[in-house]
């Protein structure tokens, strides 16, 4: 059973810079693709950056693409998400979700079998 827990959620100021983490636990993360999702006040949530098991592939948005970096390291169990250049518009809770490993990279949220708790990140002056 995958056990997914994100950190490094907080306050940052526009334009300024933060890493999410997302630490497994249950499972090697090698067998899981892994994909971010946020979801503001109000809205529905949003599927943001994707990768393969490997490492290999990765998606982001268009609205965050050339901001966003997703990369993972599965010696250390942790998928991370860089956040630069940040507006206040992306104020949301940050998830991050795990699905069998599939050689692909996807953001439909239905494909994913197991969430973490979210991390709330708050862009603000």
């Amino acid at each position: 059973q995958l056990q997914l827990v994100e950190s490094g959620g907080g306050l940052v100021r526009p334009g300024g810079s933060l890493r999410l983490s997302c630490g497994a636990s249950g499972s090697t993360l090698d067998y899981f693709d892994i994909g971010w999702f946020r979801q503001a006040p109000g809205k529905e949530r949003e599927g943001v950056s994707c990768i393969d098991s490997r490492g290999s592939m990765m998606y982001s948005v268009d609205s965050v693409n050339g901001r966003f970096t997703i990369s993972r390291d599965n010696a250390k169990n942790t998928v991370y998400l860089r956040l630069a250049s940040r507006r206040p518009e992306e104020t949301a809770v940050y998830y991050c979700a795990g699905r069998p490993r599939r050689g692909l990279c996807s953001l439909e949220s239905s494909e994913y079998d197991w969430w973490g708790q979210g991390t709330q990140d708050t862009v603000s002056s």
